[in-house]
């Protein structure tokens, strides 16, 4: 019995060791596997950044756009009618002058 106690001793010793190089091989496929999965993330997150800076610059242009046509439009409605214009703008003075004055 002490023989069969001593040869199952030695064989888990001995699996011991490759039983420690199996764990040093996953831990280090498992390393493998979060640097490629951390790399997989920020691609993604670049690629999304970018396209959502690429919208927000076409929306701002847009935008830009959009305000120096009612700019152009407004200085031809002034234009063409300045009385008119006038006397809006004074209306609308007016009006902010008395929400003013109540707050």
């Amino acid at each position: 019995m002490s023989r069969m106690s001593d040869a199952n001793t030695g064989q888990q010793s001995g699996g011991g060791g490759d039983m420690a190089g199996q764990v040093k091989e996953a831990a280090s496929q498992v390393q493998q596997n979060l640097r490629d999965m951390g790399s997989q993330v920020r691609d993604q997150a670049t690629e999304k950044y970018n396209q959502l800076r690429d919208q927000a610059s076409q929306y701002y242009e847009e935008g830009r756009q959009r305000a120096q046509e009612w700019e152009q439009s407004l200085e031809g409605y002034v234009q063409e009618k300045p009385l008119q214009s006038l006397l809006i703008a004074a209306g609308v003075g007016m009006l902010l002058g008395i929400l003013w004055r109540r707050s």
